[in-house]
């Protein structure tokens, strides 16, 4: 593919930004191309989409297929689409952590966890959000299983053992789970077949894969064009960040590679420049491949604290920053009512919904994602245009843009005021501030804010 040139400026020259010139925006393509294996498979509708990830056991004093079942009119009406389902099977008893142990020790692939509810429950939540236009896929566990799933005694074959014939797990930490072994042709087949079940019984959109770099490639594959035999169109989501999973596998993976970098900049480690440094590095990904951005996750609640703790007084900033760029914006459960707290992971921990202070906030961006060309990713995506704001150490500003769909986005990702100047023909127009309703106003090729800490700024441009 022909190369995109981005410089950056100088410290001298933001200095005197002003007085000089303005530099032209610099341009990303929303359409990556120049990949040998593009994707074949992702549906249509997933390029305005975005997911909610739904912690069940967590959700409702109850923790209930049924009782999180009263929730979908809510997040239907927030601008929800796709309903990431945490695992819904028995978990194994054998080495459990915790009181409750993990969504991830799986004792039976095809069995709905009695704790939660049962196949008809199941049946009818995820018919219940197809009725309100919305998505269902599940967790699945593929990489190992609990230590009393039934093939542990039924086929040990199945399993990775050491010297001693002992089964293991993936990883020493994880001492609830065994490893299963991706070698032996008969564990895949039945892996797969185990998937198609729920496809069936339970008509879901398609499955969120942990842990899926710790799964051949070619089983991934393999499953896929499977799947697709009994659900074509189905969305596959996979908890890794390879670009070979893209190749006729997966329709989206993770975004770590600039979450990490965004939590660095609310800590006052990184720049603004670490955002560009990612997007050029996005250049080399495959034709329609696309990322999850976040700000949390129950891995990242649980594990690393909530994203009060790692962006502060920036979360909202950050969380506007995951709707622009070109990806799928991720929300987990709780963000919606500003849950602050780490969700224990092992035990009960209820997430209270009694206030929804974000809601607006949420539902604002949710609906923006979908009604604008400009924000869609993979095949439909957008252009991001880069705008030099003469602070662009610690202001990012940029656009995105398709036909005559455009969207500004302006944020200060510093703790620190910010006196900043953009200019470009690409302004020009009228434009309506998304966190406010006030009337549209015209705005010229130039524009200037005094921005607050941590303050943002998006413009929908009137077609």
């Amino acid at each position: 593919m022909n190369k995109l040139i981005l410089s950056f400026l100088s410290i001298a020259f933001f200095a005197n930004v002003f007085a000089q010139t303005p530099q032209p925006p610099r341009r990303i393509p929303g359409v990556v191309t120049g990949s040998n294996s593009p994707i074949a498979y992702p549906p249509a509708w997933s390029f305005n989409s975005n997911i909610y990830e739904v912690n069940l056991r967590q959700y409702t004093p109850s923790g209930t297929i049924n009782e999180f079942s009263t929730h979908l009119e809510r997040l239907h009406k927030m601008g929800v689409e796709i309903l990431w389902v945490m695992p819904i099977q028995p978990i194994g008893k054998e080495k459990r952590k915790g009181s409750l142990g993990s969504y991830y020790s799986i004792s039976d692939y095809m069995m709905v966890n009695p704790e939660m509810g049962t196949m008809e429950d199941w049946v009818n939540m995820v018919k219940k959000a197809h009725d309100l236009n919305m998505k269902v896929i599940l967790d699945w566990v593929g990489n190992h299983t609990a230590f009393d799933h039934y093939w542990i005694k039924s086929h040990p074959e199945y399993y990775t053992h050491d010297a001693k014939g002992n089964i293991v797990p993936p990883v020493d930490d994880w001492s609830d789970v065994a490893d299963l072994n991706f070698d032996n042709r008969n564990m895949r087949t039945a892996m797969i077949e185990n998937m198609k079940f729920w496809i069936k019984a339970s008509n879901i959109d398609g499955f969120r894969c942990d842990v899926a770099g710790m799964i051949p490639v070619d089983f991934w594959q393999e499953a896929r064009a499977e799947l697709e035999k009994v659900r074509p169109g189905l969305f596959m989501l996979a908890e890794a960040e390879d670009v070979a999973l893209h190749n006729k596998a997966f329709d989206m993976s993770y975004g770590w590679a600039i979450y990490h970098p965004l939590v660095e900049i609310a800590e006052g480690k990184k720049t603004v420049k670490a955002i560009t440094d990612y997007l050029e590095t996005q250049k080399t990904w495959p034709k329609n491949s696309s990322h999850m951005y976040f700000t949390s996750n129950h891995d990242e609640n649980s594990w690393h604290k909530s994203e009060y703790d790692k962006f502060g007084a920036g979360v909202q900033t950050f969380a506007v920053l995951t709707f622009g760029l070109n990806g799928m914006p991720l929300i987990y459960s709780g963000q919606e009512a500003a849950n602050t707290k780490t969700i224990r992971f092992f035990d009960k921990d209820t997430i209270n919904f009694s206030k929804l202070p974000l809601e607006d906030f949420y539902s604002r961006l949710l609906k923006l994602k979908k009604q604008e060309p400009a924000l869609q990713h993979g095949e439909n995506a957008g252009e991001t245009i880069i705008i030099p704001n003469g602070k662009d150490e610690a202001v990012f500003s940029f656009m995105r843009k398709k036909e005559s769909s455009k969207v500004l986005f302006v944020l200060n990702l510093s703790n620190k005021k910010q006196k900043v100047k953009l200019n470009s023909p690409e302004l020009s127009g009228k434009v309506q501030d998304l966190f406010n309703d006030k009337p549209a106003i015209d705005i010229k090729n130039q524009l200037s804010f005094q921005l607050e800490p941590w303050q943002y700024i998006v413009y929908r441009y009137n077609k």
